[in-house]
């Protein structure tokens, strides 16, 4: 059973990295459409409203990434701090990254409007596949629920990750005030009934974190502004105005 646990544990790490691919996959095919679509005399990426939708989106598959390749970096680490963040860390990574995944495909796939839907694009085979992963090795739920019991049997895992989050505070002032308002929710773990809600906040605060370790400022700033301070409605590109040139910059840059 530990040697099957522990094959499970490297396994999340492929499903927390696998749904930014499959982002910046249908990422790129809608940004090719849009440098190439005219509409009204210009192109569609000339279009204010369009490249905020791309550019919210790209946050999303910049979280997951950061987020993925962070859970990665631990799981190369060899002290006992790097095995307890991998443990928490890839968790929350794979929820929070696979629950993104299908609504940025779809996103992407309007993007093209009805090209996109249909089977001469990738779009529809990404769209397929995007919630596989959330539901391989361990749903939703399992995963919330494996995360209650991690912090609550591992008190290691809670450290580390605190360390992680709390250094964060100290470069961005709108992460602290966030990660503080997480913590006045949730002084002690949540009820069971609240997991879902306590992880996606905790993730997302995860993602902000190694966004400002990894990231150009424009794309943490951006993060934590629409995720973490509520700066945003609840669909793509619903989102205040930010600095999307340099977010779309970076998605329009070779993998």
């Amino acid at each position: 059973m530990k040697t099957i646990i522990e094959m499970v544990h490297h396994t999340r790490l492929d499903t927390a990295l696998a749904p930014a691919g499959l982002m910046r996959a249908a990422l790129a095919e809608a940004l090719w459409w849009a440098e190439g679509r005219r509409s009204f005399q210009r192109r569609l990426i000339d279009q204010p409203l369009m490249r905020a939708v791309l550019a919210d989106l790209a946050l999303d598959l910049e979280a997951a990434t950061a987020l993925g390749f962070g859970c990665a970096r631990a799981f190369d680490g060899t002290t006992p701090e790097d095995r307890a963040f991998a443990r928490i860390a890839v968790a929350l990574a794979k929820y929070l990254s696979n629950k993104r995944a299908p609504g940025v495909i779809y996103e992407a796939m309007e993007c093209l409007g009805g090209m996109g839907y249909i089977e001469e694009t990738p779009m529809p085979m990404l769209y397929r596949e995007a919630p596989l992963n959330s539901i391989w090795e361990g749903s939703g739920n399992v995963i919330c629920l494996d995360i209650l019991r991690s912090l609550s049997r591992a008190p290691l895992a809670g450290h580390v990750l605190h360390q992680r989050l709390q250094a964060a505070c100290g470069h961005d002032a709108g992460f602290a005030r966030a990660y503080s308002a997480h913590q006045a929710r949730w002084p002690a773990l949540p009820p069971e009934g609240e997991a879902r809600w306590f992880v996606e906040s905790l993730a997302q605060l995860l993602a902000g974190a190694m966004l400002i370790e990894v990231a150009p400022q424009a794309v943490s700033d951006a993060f934590i502004a629409t995720r973490l301070l509520g700066q945003r409605g609840t669909t793509a590109g619903a989102m205040a105005q930010a600095e999307v040139a340099p977010i779309l910059a970076r998605l329009g840059q070779p993998a």
